[in-house]
């Protein structure tokens, strides 16, 4: 994994795909998600539809496992709470709603290069830059953001890993710490890489 994300090489579909559509269609699909899924019937419908997204991607079932295990103590959290104030089938439709769309920002994450991300979102804000808008930052910005979630996912799962090998109980403050720790290392990363690119 290099500091600006977590992409693996592929010839699939979605690797094939240009990046703006792919941007497109995951902008698409996770408001469709927000706006439609109200069931239990349409969260397992659109559980296969995203599954189907995967596959034609040549993401196994280990590696989409992979980008959601660590937003299980967040996804837990978020449905004690709908629990308590709502009930368990609304609960159950919102974490899953959440999952699928980290998911979906995942697998593009996993199926586009950083230069494509930055040379397709500079495209697009070209009309800016006659005003003297520095797009090329803008689009910086948006592609480290959307390869932020699966990068934090991928730095939650390596510091749960070196929880399971040390024989440590799980829990919230067993994985707070290593976390933020982790997360400031890769913001120094960041850091380091835009500077070695001439970004202040």
């Amino acid at each position: 994994m290099n500091v600006l994300g977590v992409y693996r090489p592929g010839t699939t579909v979605l690797h094939r795909l240009p990046a703006g559509v792919k941007f497109v269609a995951m902008g698409v699909l996770i408001l469709v998600l927000s706006l439609t899924v109200r069931s239990l019937t349409a969260l397992g419908i659109a559980t296969v539809g995203v599954a189907c997204v995967y596959a034609l991607g040549g993401i196994g079932p280990r590696e989409a496992w992979r980008q959601l295990r660590p937003l299980l103590w967040l996804l837990l959290f978020i449905f004690a709470f709908q629990v308590v104030f709502t009930d368990w089938r609304r609960a159950v439709v919102v974490c899953g709603v959440l999952a699928l769309s980290v998911a979906l920002a995942a697998v593009v994450s996993l199926t586009t290069r950083t230069t494509d991300m930055l040379d397709t979102i500079v495209r697009a804000l070209g009309p800016l830059a006659r005003l003297g808008v520095r797009v090329d930052l803008i689009a910086l910005a948006l592609a480290l953001t959307i390869r932020a979630i699966p990068l934090m996912v991928e730095v939650v799962r390596e510091v749960d890993e070196a929880r399971k090998a040390r024989g440590l109980r799980p829990g919230p403050r067993i994985l707070v710490a290593p976390v933020v720790l982790a997360a400031l290392r890769t913001a120094d990363g960041f850091a380091d890489t835009l500077t070695a690119r001439g970004l202040d």
